[in-house]
């Protein structure tokens, strides 16, 4: 099955995983855990917008770190720019945030309440180098979206 296939098969099961849903928690714990369980990536998670700074949220994966400085790693440059962002080598990223050293590459999606205000970030990082490409940034931009209309 190829990348697509599966990004395919997932989306209608992440759209029945928040349909009617009001927990928070439990919907970006369990989104988390359907892209992992889909595509296998070392680390899937979300960080969300609080007292000026990223969170850590719900995600699978190795421990990470609790907050991400405005504009800091690629977590906070995909929030400060507003879009996402593919890293092929972390360590060519200027000021990664290293929560894991068996991260080798990141992507990061914005993620927008219903006004268009980014209230989360969608982080995923692989212990491969170049593992996202454009199909990753399709078919997660419809993941955020889905939330967008959900959130």
């Amino acid at each position: 099955m190829t990348k697509k296939d599966k990004y395919e098969e997932l989306l209608p099961q992440i759209k029945a995983l928040i349909e009617g849903e009001k927990n928070t928690v439990g919907v970006l714990a369990n989104v988390s855990a359907a892209i992992r369980s889909s595509l296998g990536y070392f680390w899937i998670g979300f960080y969300t917008v609080k007292d000026d700074e990223l969170q850590l949220g719900p995600f699978q994966g190795d421990v990470a770190c609790y907050h991400i400085p405005y504009g800091k790693g690629v977590c906070g440059a995909a929030w400060q720019r507003g879009e996402t962002i593919i890293v092929d080598d972390v360590e060519e990223f200027p000021g990664h945030i290293a929560c894991s050293s068996l991260s080798r590459s990141e992507i990061v999606v914005p993620v927008r309440d219903n006004k268009g205000k980014i209230w989360a970030v969608l982080d995923i990082d692989s212990i491969n180098l170049r593992e996202f490409d454009e199909i990753d940034k399709e078919y997660l931009e419809q993941v955020a979206t889905l939330l967008s209309s959900w959130g």
